[in-house]
């Protein structure tokens, strides 16, 4: 659509007029979904359809600073279990309980933490009770 609207042609007749002309070139037949019915149709209107569609093809996802640092925790408790050496557990505790400490000097905005930094010296001596010898 290079070309401009002509003087005292309303726009909805000049655009419907620039549409039928590009379909009968055959210019949207090889469009992507060309020929099927719009996904989600069916669900009831959402104004941030278009921010949750984008999240969802680009897998990505959002919790508030507080939730965020919780999984985090958890996900760290995970990796200690699968840590081979009381070295590794340690370092995984570390990390995690820095940003736990600077969680609690400055709490992050959205639902309270519930959270406090992991007492290391116990973690490792249940890691060690769990692991076979």
């Amino acid at each position: 659509m290079t070309e401009r609207k002509p003087p005292g042609v309303s726009f909805e007749t000049w655009a419907d007029r620039q549409i039928r002309e590009a379909e009968e070139r055959g210019e949207f037949n090889e469009l992507p979904g060309f020929g099927k019915p719009l996904p989600g149709l069916d669900r009831p209107y959402d104004d941030e359809w278009w921010v949750k569609e984008k999240m969802r093809r680009e897998q990505l996802s959002y919790l508030p600073p507080a939730l965020a640092l919780r999984k985090e925790a958890e996900d760290a408790l995970a990796a200690v279990e699968r840590a081979r050496s009381e070295r590794q557990v340690r370092e995984i505790l570390a990390g995690i309980n820095e940003k736990i400490a600077a969680a609690l000097r400055r709490p992050p905005p959205g639902p309270p933490l519930q959270l406090t930094p992991f007492d290391i010296e116990q973690v490792v001596t249940d890691w060690r009770a769990r692991r076979p010898d």
